[in-house]
């Protein structure tokens, strides 16, 4: 069991950490989308990095006032999927 961190400083960096958490945990993009009634290429689009003005400007606020924002997970399977 290993522990993954990542830095957040675009929605690039959430998109990634997103897709590695989910990838580390062996779930389809279908997996999630179906958990949280959205479609596939919602997934995609949030793990490509699809910027959002609210989600541009949280980052942009946390870096101006000196928040480090990090992604933890654990790259094995501790959902039983």
């Amino acid at each position: 069991m290993t522990r993954q961190q990542a830095r957040l400083r675009a929605p690039g960096d959430i998109g990634l950490a997103i897709q590695q958490a989910r990838v580390a945990r062996g779930m389809t993009q279908r997996d999630p989308a179906d958990e949280l009634g959205v479609t596939q290429s919602t997934i995609s689009a949030i793990e490509s990095g699809g910027s959002t003005i609210y989600l541009r400007r949280i980052l942009d606020l946390a870096r101006l006032t000196g928040i480090e924002l990090t992604a933890t997970w654990e790259d094995d399977d501790e959902t039983g999927r």
